[in-house]
Formats: structure tokens, sequence, C-alpha cells
């Protein structure tokens, strides 16, 4: 096997971009080319138009952990009991949701104005569970996303089914207005395509340091050459590390993901040929699934704490956990059947919130999107241009008051930390997976 994302497989290829080679001078340098990346470059472009912007990616752009998520649009996150209508964590919730409702909204002005074609569905998607106790609290669920402007409906036994085609979900909050779904690695494949012919992009070149020149300006070298800068803006999420920012509070999450063939015409009816769907675990280590508009079902269902990427043979170890969590909901699936096995990286804090920040003259940068990158990450692209570039508005001084990730202790105590707390959670979530 080896270690292919699905929806970058399924995707057209952009033109290949050639990497740097020597010593260049910017007025923006982006690291990054992904989600969070391109919009900020965008947003550059649109508000300095005769600015030289630079964006460098250390692989091919818009095929790292960008195009590699599950392609959920994230406006309404389920609430946790302490963010219950009436609790004192409803208030937070209520202006996370407004930060997640204006990031939805980011994503559609997007794809309206680029006119991307990455099977948008604006159609909310399911919080669902095969045990029913791990759903609870249900009508102060409904009325709490009901108060932040959200659709929600309780649905259960033959109703779930009947929307899903697969018995294993006991019970389900599906959540709408401003909830969507789309394939990740077009809507970004859309993003790079669709930059101005005034930005220039450079692949396969990785940031290894930044220096300040003074002067107000900033060197970023790499194998091959140099950029100078007098602004860069660093948004890599989950390796921001490597730009020399270790004390974002922030840490990366390993997760693998499978892809099957399409369904069959008679597979597609015997569940009822049912509209495209995803679901999402109430469980932070249940699996996330989706249908697609082309039959096929995603799973996620491993998330880790790792410092070193999979190997070929723990990912076919993971592969064998994606089967066993496929055949629970449409048990005809085999082995075979799967078409896609990849890994992808997350940006989480300990807090649920980013890092969002000012780092010193010159440098800024964001990281944290906390599973939600493709809502967040093209708003956090979109602030952070605007607050390196002086703007100001309600909207970004209320991510930035958010914007506190939490502490973390050092290693090795947040490694030994961060490993029992997984295992703790994959226990609770042992029924969703």
């Amino acid at each position: 096997m080896k270690n292919q994302c699905g929806w970058i497989a399924l995707a057209d290829n952009s033109p290949v971009r050639a990497r740097l080679n020597g010593a260049e001078k910017a007025d923006w340098l982006v690291i990054g080319g992904g989600i969070t990346g391109l919009s900020a470059a965008h947003t550059l472009a649109h508000m300095h138009p005769q600015a030289r912007i630079v964006v460098v990616d250390r692989q091919s752009a818009a095929q790292g952990a960008s195009a590699r998520n599950s392609g959920f649009v994230v406006a309404h996150e389920h609430p946790a009991d302490n963010e219950l209508l009436g609790h004192a964590g409803f208030a937070d919730y209520e202006t996370d949701t407004a930060i997640g409702q204006a990031a939805s909204n980011e994503v559609r002005e997007r794809i309206m104005r680029h006119d991307i074609d990455c099977e948008f569905r604006d159609d909310g998607y399911f919080f669902a569970v095969n045990d029913p106790d791990k759903l609870s609290h249900v009508e102060a669920k409904l009325a709490t996303l009901s108060a932040v402007g959200a659709q929600a409906q309780f649905l259960q036994g033959a109703a779930l089914q009947h929307k899903l085609g697969t018995s294993h979900y006991q019970a389900a909050i599906w959540c709408g207005n401003g909830n969507a779904l789309l394939q990740p690695a077009k809507y970004v494949k859309g993003l790079l395509d669709a930059l101005p012919a005034s930005i220039t992009l450079y692949e396969h070149t990785a940031i290894s340091s930044l220096e300040h020149l003074g002067q107000g300006r900033v060197r970023a070298n790499c194998a091959g050459g140099s950029i100078e800068a007098g602004q860069v803006l660093v948004c890599l999420n989950a390796f921001i590390p490597r730009a020399g920012i270790e004390h974002s509070g922030t840490f990366a999450m390993e997760l693998s993901a499978s892809l099957t063939r399409p369904m069959t015409d008679a597979e597609f009816s015997a569940i009822g040929n049912v509209e495209p769907w995803g679901v999402l675990s109430t469980r932070p280590l249940g699996a996330t699934v989706r249908l697609t508009p082309d039959r096929r079902v995603m799973i996620r269902n491993t998330a880790e704490y790792r410092a070193h990427d999979l190997s070929l043979a723990d990912l076919q170890h993971r592969q064998r956990h994606h089967l066993r969590g496929l055949q629970r909901r449409f048990p005809w699936f085999s082995a075979d059947d799967i078409q896609f096995t990849w890994t992808g990286h997350l940006s989480a804090s300990r807090s649920g919130q980013p890092y969002f920040a000012k780092v010193e003259e010159g440098i800024f940068a964001v990281a944290g999107c906390n599973g939600s990158g493709v809502a967040r990450g093209t708003l956090w692209g979109r602030l952070l241009a605007e607050f390196a570039s002086g703007a100001s508005s309600p909207l970004l001084s209320s991510v930035m008051a958010r914007a506190q990730p939490g502490w973390l202790p050092p290693k090795p105590l947040l490694d030994i930390g961060a490993m029992l707390r997984m295992r703790v959670e994959a226990l609770r979530a042992r029924t969703e997976i």
C-alpha cells in the first residue's frame, strides 16, 4: 500500500511551480501554501495591489494538511455540557459560534468569488452516536444551538437510518444553517489556481530560519537561497515550529483516513439512495464519516499524538482499523474496497483556541485550527493579513481576545500527558469507532 490522499487523487493537478533558487526580495512573504496561507495571499493582493507578494511551500502547494482533512465547514460546534444555554460557558460558546459563522461565510464567499467547483453542499451535517448515552442533554443542546442561530433537529431509530442508510447510528442531532461539506483538495486547489498573477509562488521550498536584518526587514533562509521581506506571515499550523516558533501553545496531532470505491447501483439502492452526508462523533476520538456525492465512504477513526510520521506498516495497521469501522456501518465492504488511505496533521491547543499573534517585529503567525481548518483556516488567513497590515475590525478583535491556546507543560511531560489523555479518550470513544 502507499500513503495516498483520496481527495488529492480525485482532484485535477495544478501547474507545477518552481522552487526558490537564489536571493529574492519581497514586500510580503507568506510561509505555507495551504488554506490559511493562500487565503492570506489573496487578502494581501487585494489590500496591497502594488506590493510584491511571495508564497512558499515546502512541498506541492495545496496538497498538505489542508487537502487531507475531512471537508467539514464548521460554523456550529457540538456544545459541551458547560456551554449549554444558561450555563457559565454559554457566553464564550456564543462568541466562538459567531466567529465560526463568519468563518463559514468566508468559505462561501471564496467559493463564489473564485468559482471553485469543490462539491460544496450547504446541507448541514450530523452529530451522531451508536451509544445513545453519548448524546446527552438533547433538549438543552437543541435550545443552545437555536439560541446561536443554528438549525437543529434530533433524530433516532428508523428516522435516522432513513437519512444515513445505516443502522449503526442510534441517535443524532442534525445541525445546519452554517455547517456544510466540501471536497477539501478541490477547495484548496481552487484557492491556489485563483491566485493573482502578481503573486509569486515557490514550491518545494522549505524555510529553515528567519533572521532580522534591521530597518524592518526579515530574511527567510532555505536550502536554495533566501527571501528578504518587509513582513512575514507564518501559516504553517501544525508545523509552526519549522519557522522557529516554539512556544505557540499548540501541538500536532496525526490522523489517518481511508476512502472506498464508489458504491454500486445495487449497494446504493440497498441503503435507500440517500443524500450525501457527514457525521461527527460527540467524542473527541470517535469516527468522522462521510458519504460523498460520488457514493464513496470516507472514515477517519484514528487520531494520535505523535512526534514522527506513520510508517507504511503503521498505516496498514490503521487501515485495518478503518475497515472495522466501515464494516460496522456498511458490512459488505472488504479491504479490497478501500482505494485510498492517507495521513494528515491538525494543529491543536489545550483550550481549543488558536495562537494568533505578532511574534516579533515583522513576523505574524497563526496556528491551532483544532479540527476546523477549512473554515477557520480561511478566516484566519484573511484576518492575519489584515492584522499585519494594521487594519482593525470587531471580528479581528473578537478573534484575538479568544486566542488563548493555553499553557503546555515542557517535554517530556507534554508527551507523557498527551499520550495518556489519548488512551483515555480512545476508551471512552470505543463504541463510536
